[in-house]
């Protein structure tokens, strides 16, 4: 067996790819990948199982339902987990900090512009076009997920709908839910007296690490009150991309009154028309409220659980993933999320299709990245910037 930091070789197959290969893409999925959890996901599977065959379709299947399982931001996992397939903690880590560190620095970028320059009225005309043009980006991702996920299996379907159903209808996402649709799957298929592998269970708790003040001139008491909220949202808000906006309002806006609401909605607004994960807008809040140290403890009290929430059951996952009762459970799941997925989609765009030219242009972005294939995401967003931009104010002056 493999040391738990160094590469790991399944069942004796070559690696096809160097961990600082695998680093290098994820920070250009950071810098570059727009669309928020949806589309990065589904980017992922694109260009790391389809294209480049550097993860195989189970070792995929297994982190996308981890992610969907365990509280936190759903592509911030899947990425982690990806590091973690072949080249365990050190691969995991770096693959986490590349994915998330480009959109931190962006965010924190405006945070100082936002504050120095008296708010982003400029924002309302770019958000206006990406909105629309990140509608037919996820659409597109939902698309291929599904049609690679769930195949001609009509419980798999079943699923599939139930889970898009109950995501539109009530406009969240229920890690039960999840849960329960691996443990039908894996009842129908492979039912518990043919399974006599091992269990998930018996998790080891692991000791969070703590730091000591290194700085007197920081406001710690303010420091530590943003680190334990942003920790609560990162280890007990389930559901991908925008699910814990409304943590963050309630807490940010209401309890503590960090921010009032339009600059809320700003920070919102930020994590959407910015690369990477939709969550890095607590990176933004985080510097509105105590600059760059409130940027940082907001951002590692987010994505720290995360992580651990991660790399802990990862091994669980790796050893067991190929018994008929796990990958039957881990389908289930499978299933369960792509609808969920499917159905935020939906959701999502209430907020962003707001009149005509908004629906031409998620419309327009379906119909060219149908035709052309190679079109990068990016490409569209940035003239779907410039569409909003121009367009924006001439319909609201």
């Amino acid at each position: 067996m493999a040391h738990p930091d160094g590469p790991s070789l399944d069942a004796g197959a070559a690696i096809k790819y160097s961990l600082w290969q695998l680093v290098s893409y994820f920070l250009r999925l950071g810098s570059l990948g727009f669309g928020g959890p949806i589309a990065l996901v589904g980017s992922m599977r694109r260009d790391l199982v389809e294209q480049r065959g550097w993860i195989s379709e189970s070792d995929y299947k297994e982190g996308l339902a981890l992610a969907q399982l365990a509280p936190g931001p759903l592509a911030a996992q899947t990425a982690i987990y990806m590091g973690y397939v072949h080249y365990r903690i050190m691969g995991a880590t770096l693959t986490g900090l590349a994915f998330v560190l480009p959109s931190f620095f962006m965010v924190v970028a405006l945070g100082w512009a936002y504050r120095e320059f008296g708010g982003l009225t400029w924002m309302q005309s770019v958000f206006y076009g990406v909105g629309a043009a990140v509608i037919g980006i996820i659409a597109m991702s939902a698309h291929k997920l599904t049609v690679k996920s769930v195949g001609n299996d009509k419980l798999l379907w079943a699923i599939f709908l139930i889970l898009a159903g109950v995501t539109v209808i009530t406009e969240s996402e229920s890690a039960w839910l999840f849960l329960a649709a691996g443990i039908v799957v894996w009842l129908w298929r492979a039912p518990p007296q043919r399974w006599s592998g091992g269990t998930l269970a018996a998790i080891a708790p692991m000791d969070m690490p703590q730091t000591s003040a290194l700085l007197t001139t920081l406001d710690w008491s303010l420091l530590t009150q943003i680190g334990l909220f942003f920790a609560k949202a990162g280890a007990f808000v389930f559901g991908s991309g925008l699910a814990i906006v409304p943590f963050l309002y309630g807490g940010v806006v209401t309890e503590h009154h960090w921010l009032n609401d339009k600059q809320f909605v700003d920070a919102v607004a930020v994590a959407m028309i910015t690369p990477g994960p939709v969550v890095i807008t607590v990176g933004f809040i985080g510097y509105l409220v105590a600059g760059f140290p409130g940027a940082c403890v907001a951002a590692l009290g987010t994505f720290l659980p995360c992580y651990f929430f991660t790399i802990i059951p990862a091994p669980y996952f790796k050893k067991y993933g190929k018994l008929p009762a796990i990958v039957a459970f881990v389908d289930g799941v499978t299933a369960a999320a792509v609808g969920a997925i499917t159905g935020s989609v939906i959701v999502i765009s209430k907020r962003s299709i707001v009149d005509i030219p908004t629906a031409l242009m998620a419309l327009a972005t379906i119909a060219l990245l149908w035709k052309y294939k190679k079109l990068q995401e990016p490409v569209v967003v940035v003239g779907a910037a410039l569409i909003g931009l121009a367009l924006y104010p001439l319909l609201h002056s």
